[in-house]
């Protein structure tokens, strides 16, 4: 049980969000593009791979994309989902998938770790 007045504080942070937050979940392929600061510069930097889990709630609410990097290396990452660092979210592709978390993902690799795809039908 939360308390009431910590609810509505965390809803008044997520309402002053910038920017609208897609709806995903764990399968779809997303591309998340971060402001890093390097000394007096800033850039966005994308990272582009598959969300293997959504976790917590209200402000707290993180998720965890994982791609393959280099030479076959796999690359985990957590966002806050309601962080200022976070400059977009764009979900890229839907995966099928019929786990809410995708850790078994972190054993394969190849073919294998592939997720099937749901196909978007337009309605004319």
């Amino acid at each position: 049980m939360r308390n009431r007045f910590i609810e509505d504080f965390e809803q008044a942070q997520m309402a002053a969000q910038k920017q609208a937050i897609p709806a995903f979940k764990a399968g779809d392929s997303l591309r998340v593009g971060i402001h890093i600061k390097e000394g007096d510069k800033s850039r966005v930097q994308y990272f582009e791979g598959v969300c293997i889990a959504l976790s917590g709630q209200g402000t707290g609410r993180t998720f965890v994309i994982r791609k393959i990097g280099a030479n076959g290396v796999g690359v985990e990452r957590i966002f806050p989902l309601y962080s200022e660092s976070i400059e977009s979210i764009k979900r890229l592709r839907i995966g099928r998938v019929r786990r809410a978390k995708l850790y078994y993902l972190r054993s394969r690799s190849g073919k294998a770790a592939r997720i099937k795809e749901i196909k978007e039908t337009k309605k004319a």
